[in-house]
């Protein structure tokens, strides 16, 4: 319990089955995608010091076979802590692992038919280590708890989207993004996942509705990025594909423009329901999201999430409707961050959130409230980008 295991990994099961392997022993996981460069991966998992990571020998993307282990050599050059790395064959069958200290095959890893046995912990023992970067220094790694993580995804997948024990669930993430840790969580509903991993658009534009219809998927998720591309590239699946059992697409990431609804509901489905949804790395969860209950309103998101006192301030720290103000969060919610890693005195992360109104979640994000309480995002309000709903800040691009 505590030890850190880092995943170095395409989207494939068995980064699903190291997190909940790791999580099972108590001990805490942490992932990012294999195309983060050297640097990258080291500006994260060098602050948190693993003791395993998880790697697969390459990955495929647009059509292009990548290698994973020379970056990975890279990486354990000046990264001492780790003790034992697992290799996953993805691309060849039995990949190269000299080089690689004390590594094992991830078919011989670990005793199969071992009887399952679960590590308790307490509520807030830490579960995820996710990544944030700002405007100074290397990214935060910010510490999410079991109790809170789960009971707020549970609540986001059960009430929110309405998953049941026969759906589908698709989001298409890498594992460098909190949606993963969202779609892993889904397990607990009983739904199957769907998993996929390299480019939406190789070996063609289809590629995702032509998986969407062989497995039967009911709830799509995607982002806005994706979506205009889709139309730019005169995409229109619902009139190539049977896509009569879904019921929801997801979108996040950014900001779901007017004129994408219109895309959804004139070249994908008309009977769907169409939910932006829009949160963070930093809660591991949305603040606004779906509603089965509601209407879809053009160009805005349906609702606040249940138990999160969202709100709309203005710059006196006054909540308001009808006009853009600051996206906050007035009281707590289960999801918030156990801190900081190395911030043992929470400066840090009293800093990063509740400088700018006294104890008052501020998330960095404009906003609207409408008059029907919808919500309407409208960017960032710091210096911060958010490409694929990655935060990257202007201290990261320096680097």
């Amino acid at each position: 319990p505590g030890d850190r295991v880092a995943g170095f990994l395409p989207n494939l099961p068995e980064a699903v089955i190291a997190m909940l392997a790791t999580t099972s022993l108590g001990a805490v996981w942490t992932s990012c995608s294999p195309d983060f460069g050297i640097n990258g991966v080291l500006d994260r998992f060098g602050q948190i010091e693993p003791r395993v990571l998880f790697t697969a020998d390459g990955y495929f993307y647009g059509g292009k076979t990548l290698d994973s282990l020379g970056p990975i050599r890279g990486v354990l050059a000046r990264l001492p802590s780790v003790e034992k790395v697992v290799v996953v064959s993805y691309v060849v069958s039995n990949p190269d692992l000299s080089g690689l200290p004390a590594a094992a095959a991830f078919g011989d890893f670990g005793k199969p038919g071992t009887p399952l046995e679960f590590t308790r912990v307490e509520f807030d023992a830490p579960l995820y280590v996710m990544y944030s970067s700002g405007t100074t220094g290397v990214p935060k790694c910010i510490v999410h708890g079991v109790g809170g993580t789960l009971l707020q995804h549970l609540k986001e997948h059960l009430l929110h989207t309405d998953l049941k024990p026969d759906d589908r669930l698709f989001f298409f993430t890498t594992c460098g993004w909190m949606m993963w840790n969202w779609l892993a969580s889904a397990l607990a509903t009983g739904c199957t996942l769907v998993l996929y991993d390299g480019s939406p658009f190789a070996p063609d534009r289809d590629v995702l509705w032509r998986m969407a219809e062989q497995e039967r998927i009911t709830v799509f998720g995607t982002s806005p990025k994706y979506l205009a591309a889709l139309e730019k590239e005169g995409g229109a699946p619902g009139a190539s594909f049977d896509l009569s059992v879904l019921r929801s697409i997801l979108s996040t990431g950014s900001p779901l423009a007017p004129e994408q609804f219109d895309f959804v509901y004139a070249s994908i489905r008309q009977d769907v329901q169409l939910a932006s949804i829009s949160g963070g790395t930093d809660i591991i969860s949305c603040f606004c999201l779906g509603n089965p209950w509601l209407p879809v309103r053009r160009g805005e998101i349906q609702c606040r999430g249940l138990g999160m006192r969202t709100e709309v301030f203005d710059e006196g720290g006054h909540p308001v409707q009808g006009q853009q103000g600051e996206l906050v969060c007035s009281a707590p919610f289960p999801s918030m961050p156990v801190g900081f890693w190395n911030d043992p005195d929470g400066a840090k992360y009293r800093a990063a959130y509740f400088d700018r109104f006294p104890n008052v979640w501020c998330h960095g994000d404009y906003a609207l409230l409408t008059d029907d309480e919808g919500i309407v995002i409208l960017g960032r309000s710091d210096a911060v980008l958010n490409p694929g709903g990655v935060r990257i800040g202007t201290a990261e691009i320096y680097r």
